[in-house]
């Protein structure tokens, strides 16, 4: 437990110069706990839940849940498939009407629409191939995953300033694809519970979607109990809704 402890200290300490260098950039927290099991060499399920903060840390941000299968057919490749409930605490909207220009000449903010904040549903399925080759105690690891997310129509309220009142609205049902796409390092080192790796994940949606970039270890007891810390720089692309962020992330999994 000491080594875990350094650990996640060594990662805050890495974090904590990040996010103040971050300006506009949000900062997060990531929490999770899943449990493994294993039916022999080849194939396993894994439950998993997760939590994600965000508004430095303050406000709650998505709980997901999901269950995934994974099979080896070989030593160095491996396919998985699994589905995702999330839960989000979709952010507040405002609509702007065109400005006007006040007796003195200033311009005039004038508001048309707020939508708070609202809890929604989306469910998600994707299935994933991951190649690894070991170089030593080093083993790089490549995996393509295609993720296909769904939002069902959910009936909202918004403000209506021009008529100054409370009105419902719908937020449509969307679908979107995504290819993401993992290049990860982990290093077993001699004599050590504790396993550093990073990684870089490209996601795609026809263009450029988001960037993340990840360091992190994982502590192993008895090969059952694996905890992680890690530090997440998420870069976003093509997107007005969702901004960059840093995240601080813990995790710890049961096997069995």
């Amino acid at each position: 437990m000491k080594h875990l402890s350094k650990t996640i200290a060594l990662v805050a300490l890495l974090v904590m110069p990040l996010t103040a260098w971050a300006g506009d950039d949000d900062t997060g927290l990531i929490v999770g706990a899943a449990a493994e099991k294993k039916f022999n060499k080849k194939a396993s399920i894994e439950l998993e839940a997760e939590f994600r903060s965000r508004n430095d840390f303050r406000t709650a941000d998505r709980i997901s849940l999901g269950l995934s299968g994974a099979y080896k057919p070989l030593k160095w490749l491996k396919l998985d498939a699994g589905y995702q409930l999330l839960i989000d605490n979709n952010i507040e909207k405002i609509t702007y009407n065109e400005p006007t220009i006040d007796d003195d000449g200033l311009e005039v903010i004038n508001y048309n629409n707020w939508r708070p904040s609202y809890w929604g549903l989306r469910h998600r399925v994707f299935a994933s191939v991951t190649g690894s080759y070991k170089i030593g105690r080093v083993e790089l690891s490549i995996r393509e995953r295609w993720r296909l997310t769904y939002r069902p129509q959910k009936t909202t309220t918004r403000y209506d300033f021009d008529n100054q009142q409370w009105e419902d609205t719908q937020v449509r049902s969307k679908t979107q694809n995504i290819l993401r796409s993992r290049f990860k390092v982990d290093w077993d080192i001699p004599n050590c519970k504790v396993d550093p790796w990073a990684s870089v994940e490209v996601f795609n949606n026809s263009i450029l979607d988001k960037v993340r970039y990840s360091l992190g270890a994982d502590y192993s007891i008895q090969k059952r109990h694996v905890f992680s810390a890690y530090y997440r720089y998420q870069r976003i692309y093509n997107d007005d809704e969702e901004g960059n962020a840093h995240y601080l992330g813990l995790s710890y999994t049961f096997k069995f």
